[in-house]
This record gives C-alpha cells, structure tokens and sequence, in this order.
C-alpha cells in the first residue's frame, strides 16, 4: 500500500524548480497557472532568491504548483491514500479529485495573501523543537504563550507565536529539547493569529466545484480519514488556524497497512519524519526529475492494495 505526500511551506529552496521545467508540457502548465493567479511561478522557482520565495504569498502557490507538477510527471498508478502537510494538503486534496488543479492554484493564492495579511498584523514566527518528550513539552510551550502548531511525531513539535514569546522559548527550553531552530515562514501559522485568513478562504469555498476523494484522504488535523469532498474542503479551510498533527497521520498510514511513502517537489522534510516514525516503510523523496524512475518502480511495486 503507497501513500503519496505533500510538504507545506519552508520544504521550498531557490531555483528548486528548475529541473522539472525541462520536463515535455511542464512549463506550459505552470505557464498557465501563472497567468491564472497572477503571479510568475516560474520566476519565482527558478530565479528568485530565499527571502523572495520566504514571502507567505509567494511560497504557498509555488509549493502546489510544484507538488501537481511532480505528481503529473510520475505518470504512475493512482496511491492508495493521499496526505499533505499545512499547504500541502491542498495538493493532496487536488490529486483526489476533490478540487481541480486550476482550482487549487487559486484557492492556495487567496491563502497565501491572507495569511501574509494576517502575519502582517503582529510580528510572530514558527520554531522547530528538536528532542523532548510532547508530553512535557506541551505544556511547557503552553505556560510561554505559545502554540504546538505542528505535531509532526519523530521527535519534533514546531512552536508558533509572537516574537518576544519565541524569544523566550530560546531563553528558557523544555528539558530534553536539544534544540530550537527558527523556521523560514513568515508568521505563527496554525495558531489564532492566523483567524483573518480563515475568512477570507471561508468566502473563497463559494467558488469551488468539489467532489469526493477518489482515493483515501487523510487530514492533518487528527489523522481521520476523509470520505466526502465538502469535509475536506472544510478542513482546509479550518486548518489555518488550527494545529498540524502530522503525527496523527503517520500513525494512521500505519494502521492502514502503508508499505511505501513518496513525497512529491519539493521532497525531504516528510521522508525523513517518516523514516524515524515508520519503520520498515519504504521512502522516497522526488527531490529532482532525476527521482522518477525510482519513484515510479516503488509505486509499481506497492501501489494498488
């Protein structure tokens, strides 16, 4: 059984996307959604430098755009089940069949710019933990003000929360956390901070022709999976402002019985989260096209349960 992921924001590098515009169609296609959402994707992954590709609005699109674009050049038997990380989970939700691609390169656009809005308001930002036990860091990062905004399992909770809050977390570190390395986003995501951007996406469903999954659909809010398109939808919407249990999600393609994970562009963050957390599970990360003959014989071998 094959599970195919998205990773959310900070997986992106400059000039990440370069490789994959040499592919037969793909930069027509991202041509396309440039020209759909108003934004120059393929300046943005091929020339643009960090702190360009950092910008909320910029990073959240390019990282969708990536992830179709890899997903279409696998050219490979559909998952068993389908999951994404924050933002990726709008990737996810369009290699389902719940949202068309054009559709979600519009709706993670709106996100973008209203979750850079809503980061504009107060300074905040996100740090990952490194080490430590949830059940003492929880509470620990809870009596700062902070939020645990991504549970991801494997030993890493990233912290969300004003500037002087993470300062303080710097100063004063849960026992056993070796250590807290600041996260390149532009804002405390998953947390009320984030409120404004829900309704701006609440407003932008409205325009969204949605169907049900077509393969298994795990949401990062609590691991469940997902049967009905509106649910999804719903939940993308809700999670901006909520917590990322990505721990939750692993957990579950362990029950479900997931022999091998691929990540699609810009691939590594969640392989490696899986490979502490799911032993015996067969990763692959689509770092570049140079990938896709490894990634498409280990779908061939373990796809279709």
């Amino acid at each position: 059984m094959l599970v195919l992921v998205a990773p959310g924001q900070g997986a992106q590098t400059p000039g990440f996307l370069t490789p994959w515009l040499d592919l037969p169609g793909a930069a027509d296609r991202i041509a396309a959604w440039s020209d759909a959402i108003g934004l120059d994707l393929a300046h943005y992954g091929t020339q643009a430098d960090a702190d360009a590709i950092r910008d909320t609005a910029v990073a959240q699109p390019l990282l969708v755009a990536a992830g179709l674009l890899s997903a279409a050049a696998l050219d490979a038997p559909s998952p068993d089940v389908v999951a994404g990380h924050s933002v990726g989970e709008i990737t996810a939700a369009a290699i389902a069949g719940v949202i068309e691609e054009e559709a979600a390169l519009r709706f993670v656009r709106t996100r973008g710019l209203g979750m850079a809005e809503a980061a504009a308001i107060t300074e905040t930002g996100m740090a990952a933990l490194l080490g430590g036990d949830p059940a003492v860091t929880v509470p620990h990062l809870e009596k700062l003000g902070l939020t645990p905004a991504n549970v991801n399992g494997g030993g890493q909770i990233v912290a969300a929360g004003t500037a002087a809050q993470l300062a303080a977390l710097e100063a004063d570190k849960p026992e056993g956390v070796r250590r807290v390395v600041a996260l390149k986003v532009a804002g405390a995501f998953h947390t009320h901070h984030m409120a404004p951007a829900v309704e701006k996406l609440r407003a932008a469903v409205g325009d969204l022709t949605v169907l049900d999954p077509t393969v298994r659909y795990v949401s990062n809010a609590d691991g469940h999976t997902v049967a009905t398109g509106t649910e999804v939808v719903a939940r993308l919407v809700g999670q901006v402002a909520n917590p990322v249990r990505w721990d939750l999600c692993m957990e579950t393609f362990q029950k479900l019985g997931v022999t091998a994970l691929v990540e699609l562009s810009p691939g590594g963050t969640l392989t490696g989260l899986a490979k502490r957390a799911l032993p015996g599970v067969k990763t692959l990360a689509l770092k570049t096209p140079d990938d896709l003959d490894a990634a498409r014989a280990l779908i061939s071998e373990h796809a279709g349960a």
